[in-house]
C-alpha cells in the first residue's frame, strides 16, 4: 500500500479505527480496490491493448500508485488540476478526456513545456482551429483527438460525420492529430451481458470506422481509444484498438453492481455516518450522512432494485437485511426499511456505512479517504485505518 502522510487539516496520527474520524467521512478498502484493478488489468492484457485508467473516480495519486505497481503509468483525467497533479507526480503520459475550452490552452501548453504529453479533445473546426493556432503560436505540438460519438450520449462527432475529415485535416497540417476517441455512455444503460456486449462492439466500430475515414483520408491516426466500465469488462475483441478507458472500476458503486458488471462485495468505497435520531412513528433512522456527503445521486431508481440514496451496512461493511438510504437533504440522512418492515436497533451514536449509488460523485464530496484492508486479520470489533489518501479537487 503507498504510504501517504496526512495534510495539516487530516489528524491522522489521532485516527486509529472507524469510531475515531468526524463523521461523515469517506472510507476505501484497499483491498477491494485491488481485486478490481487486477481484474481488468488482467482482462486488458488477454484484449491485448493498453490500458489507460480514468482517474475521474478516485482523483488519487494514491490510488494511481496501485494501478502498475507504484510506477506512473498512462491515465486519463477529467480536468486540468487533475492533470497537474499527476504531472507533479511524475506521470507524462495524461489523456485530458473533456471537450476542449479554448481559454485553457495555455495550461496545456505549460503542461507540455514541462515534458508531459497531454492529449485534448475535441469535435469541432472551432476548437481545432484553436489547438492548431496556439501550437503555432507556442512552437509545439499539442497531440488532440477527435471525439467520436458512438451512441448520441453526449458531445462528439458521428463516425460518418462529414466534417470529420476536415477537421482531422486541420489538425494534420499543425502535427497535431493523434487519433480518435469515444465512449460508450450509454452502456451505463444495458442492463444484460449481451447488451453490454453489443454496446462495446459498437464502442469499438464506430472508433475504427472514424479512424478508417481519416486514414483514407491520407490522415495520421496513432491512437484509437474506447472504454467505459461496463463496456470494458464486456469486450470480446478489440482488434485495431490501441487503448481501453475505464475509471468506476477502481471502487464500483450500487449502479454497476445492479447491472451485474460487479458484485456487491466488489464495492469498496462507502460513507461512514452516525445515527443522530429516531422517528418511529415514520420508520425512519436519521444520521448525520446527507447528500453533502453522499451527492444527489439516484442512479438506481432507473433500474430494477431502486437503492435509495445507498445500502447501509454496519461499521466492519456488513450488509444491514432491508435497510437503505431513502431520503437526504443537506446534512441529514433517511434510513427506512423495505416494505415498512420492522427498524433494526440503532440507537444514537451508532455508526454505519452507507453503500454509494455512483462512487464518482461520492467521492467528489470529500477532501480524501480514511483507508482500511479487509484482508488483514480485524485486531478488534471496528475496522482500522491503515492510511489517508488525499484527492485532487478543482478543474
Amino acid at each position: 500500500m503507498p504510504s501517504t502522510t496526512a495534510s495539516n487539516s487530516e489528524p491522522f496520527a489521532a485516527e486509529r479505527t472507524l469510531a475515531d474520524p468526524e463523521t461523515p467521512f469517506a472510507v476505501v478498502d484497499v483491498d477491494r480496490v485491488l481485486r478490481n484493478i487486477e481484474r481488468l488489468r488482467a482482462r486488458t492484457e488477454r484484449l491485448g491493448v493498453t490500458l489507460r485508467p480514468h482517474m475521474k473516480t478516485a482523483k488519487s495519486l494514491d490510488v494511481a500508485a496501485l494501478l502498475h505497481d507504484g510506477r506512473p503509468c498512462p491515465v486519463t483525467v477529467s480536468s486540468l488540476a487533475e492533470a497537474e497533479a499527476f504531472a507533479d507526480g511524475g506521470y507524462t503520459d495524461l489523456t485530458y478526456a473533456v471537450g476542449l475550452a479554448p481559454h485553457k490552452l495555455p495550461r496545456v501548453i505549460a503542461l507540455l513545456r514541462r515534458g508531459v504529453r497531454l492529449r485534448v479533445l475535441l469535435d469541432s473546426a472551432e476548437q481545432a482551429r484553436c489547438v492548431a493556432e496556439a501550437s503555432r503560436k507556442a512552437g509545439l505540438t499539442v497531440p488532440a483527438l477527435i471525439e467520436i460519438d458512438c451512441d448520441g450520449h453526449r458531445g462528439g462527432l458521428t463516425p460518418e460525420a462529414a466534417e470529420l475529415t476536415a477537421v482531422g485535416g486541420m489538425l494534420a497540417d499543425a502535427g497535431c492529430l493523434d487519433g480518435v476517441l469515444t465512449h460508450a455512455g450509454e452502456s451505463y444503460f444495458a442492463r444484460t451481458g449481451e447488451e453490454r456486449r453489443l454496446a462495446a462492439e459498437n464502442e469499438r466500430d464506430a472508433a475504427l470506422t472514424a479512424a478508417g475515414r481519416l486514414r483514407a483520408a491520407g490522415l495520421p491516426v496513432a491512437t484509437v481509444s474506447v472504454g467505459s466500465t461496463p463496456t470494458a469488462h464486456a469486450a470480446e475483441d478489440l482488434t485495431g484498438v490501441t487503448e481501453l478507458r475505464a475509471g468506476n472500476y477502481v471502487f464500483f458503486d450500487l449502479v454497476m453492481a445492479g447491472l451485474g458488471v460487479c458484485r456487491l462485495d466488489d464495492l469498496a468505497l462507502s460513507v461512514v455516518v452516525t445515527v443522530i435520531g429516531h422517528r418511529p412513528e415514520f420508520g425512519w433512522i436519521v444520521t448525520d450522512g446527507g447528500w453533502m456527503a453522499m451527492s444527489r445521486d439516484r442512479g438506481t431508481a432507473a433500474q430494477d432494485r431502486d437503492q435509495g440514496y445507498g445500502l447501509v451496512t454496519d461499521l466492519s461493511g456488513r450488509l444491514i437485511p432491508d435497510l437503505v438510504m431513502t431520503a437526504a437533504s443537506q446534512e441529514h440522512g433517511t434510513l427506512t426499511t423495505r416494505n415498512g418492515s420492522e427498524l433494526p436497533q440503532l440507537p444514537v451514536g451508532t455508526r454505519l456505512r452507507i453503500l454509494p449509488n455512483h462512487a464518482c460523485a461520492t467521492a467528489a464530496q470529500h477532501r480524501g479517504y480514511r483507508v482500511t484492508d479487509s484482508a488483514r486479520r480485524p485486531t478488534g470489533p471496528v475496522p482500522a485505518i491503515e492510511a489517508y489518501w488525499p484527492r485532487v479537487s478543482g478543474w
